[in-house]
C-alpha cells in the first residue's frame, strides 16, 4: 500500500507533528511517566494511520479485456441512467452516466476508466456544498470535467469523467492538461475527503455491468462493456 502524491501535505504534515510529539512522549518516558508516554504515543499513531489513510494509493490490477470499462473510483453505485442532450465536447448527444458516491472511509483517488486522449477540462466552481448523495450537488456543487476520446481495441467513442465535491470534500485535485494520454486505471487525481465521481459514456453501444447499490473499486471493478462501436456520440 502506497500513499498518493495528492495528498503529500496532508500527510506529510501529520508525519511531521507525529514525529514532534512522539519526541515529546519519549520525554515524558525518560521523566517517569511511562505508562503516560506509551498512552499517548499510541494515541498519535492513530491519528497518524486515521489521516494516512484518507491517501492511501492500492495496487489495482484491471480486467485483460479492453472492452470492459473499469470504476473511476472507489464507493457505492448511486445511479445509472441516460442523460439525454448532454452536450460536452466530443459528446453531442444521449450519454450514458454512472455515478459513484465515495464517503470518508472510500478511497479518493480517480483512476482512467480506459486509455483516454483528454481533449478538455472543464471546471465549475461550487456555488453550494451538498451532500454527495444528494442528486442535485452535480448542478450545484464544486465540479472538475474531463472529457475526450476513449480508445477499445482500436475503436474510438467520447467519454467524460468528472469529479464533484461533497458537504466534508472541499478540494478537487486534477492536474491534468488537454492532450495528455491516459492509460486505463491511471491515477489522474483525486477529491479530498468524500464526494461524488460521475463517467459519461455514448448511450447507444454501451451496457452496465453494475446495479445501483453494488461496490465499486477504482481500477477493478467493471462498470459498463462496450457491445456496439460508437463515435462521437452517434449510432451507427
Amino acid at each position: 500500500m502506497t500513499l498518493t502524491k495528492y495528498g503529500l501535505w496532508e500527510w506529510g504534515s501529520a508525519l511531521v507533528a507525529a514525529i514532534i510529539r512522539w519526541s515529546g512522549c519519549a520525554l515524558l518516558y525518560c521523566y517517569g511517566y511511562p505508562r503516560t508516554a506509551v498512552v499517548a504515543a499510541a494515541v498519535v499513531l492513530v491519528i497518524f494511520l486515521t489521516i494516512s489513510a484518507f491517501f492511501r494509493n492500492p495496487r489495482r490490477t484491471a480486467p485483460r479485456d479492453e472492452k470492459l470499462l473499469v470504476s473511476p473510483a472507489d464507493g457505492t453505485i448511486r445511479d445509472i441512467e441516460v442523460v439525454h442532450d448532454f452536450y460536452l465536447p466530443p459528446f453531442t448527444g444521449d450519454a450514458l452516466r454512472i455515478g459513484i458516491f465515495l464517503s470518508v472511509l472510500n478511497v479518493h483517488v480517480n483512476r482512467a476508466p480506459s486509455a483516454l486522449e483528454v481533449l478538455s477540462v472543464n471546471y465549475r466552481p461550487g456555488r453550494k456544498y451538498l451532500d454527495a448523495r444528494n442528486p442535485k450537488c452535480g448542478q450545484e456543487n464544486e465540479a472538475m470535467t474531463i472529457s475526450g476520446e476513449a480508445t477499445v481495441e482500436g475503436r474510438a467513442f467520447p467519454m467524460a469523467v468528472r469529479q464533484i465535491s461533497g458537504a466534508i470534500a472541499r478540494r478537487i485535485v486534477c492536474p491534468v492538461e488537454p492532450g495528455r494520454r491516459l492509460k486505463r486505471g491511471e491515477v489522474y487525481g483525486m477529491i479530498k475527503f468524500g464526494s461524488r465521481t460521475e463517467l459519461y459514456l455514448p448511450a447507444i453501444g454501451f451496457a452496465p455491468r453494475v446495479r445501483i447499490g453494488d461496490k465499486a473499486k477504482g481500477g477493478e471493478t467493471v462498470l459498463a462493456v462496450m457491445e456496439n462501436p460508437v463515435e462521437n456520440g452517434d449510432e451507427k
